[in-house]
């Protein structure tokens, strides 16, 4: 069974910065995408980031220029470094990853992110 287990997150002031950690159980190159979702009280989840095998980034408009994804190949990690945050940021962010083998889409339980001062 595949496992993502997302770490990092916490409270931080409007401004601040958090990195959250995907960390996979299986090497994330048997991923052809992994991203980041979030999900806010009362609202449906939502795309942050993915970024590609290739290596091809993709961002949510509410979130450019302030978050970037990355990925550790040798720790099998994604990363989320996330600055300049906002309140409306508050949510709780799961890690993603879509499988290249038998079309399996994985998630994480979720860390919760709070900005508020």
């Amino acid at each position: 069974q595949v496992q993502l287990v997302e770490s990092g997150g916490g409270l931080v002031q409007p401004g601040g910065s958090l990195r959250l950690s995907c960390a996979a159980s299986r090497s994330i190159s048997t991923f052809n995408v992994m991203g980041w979702y979030r999900q806010a009280p009362g609202k449906e989840r939502e795309l942050v980031a993915h970024i590609t095998r290739g290596g091809t980034t993709n961002y949510a408009d509410s979130v450019k220029g302030r978050f970037t994804i990355s990925t550790d190949n040798a720790k099998n990690t994604v990363y989320l470094q996330m600055n300049s945050l906002k309140p409306e940021d508050t949510a709780v962010y799961h890690c993603n990853g879509a499988s290249r083998y038998g079309g399996m889409d994985y998630w994480g339980k979720g860390t919760l992110v709070v900005v508020s001062s």
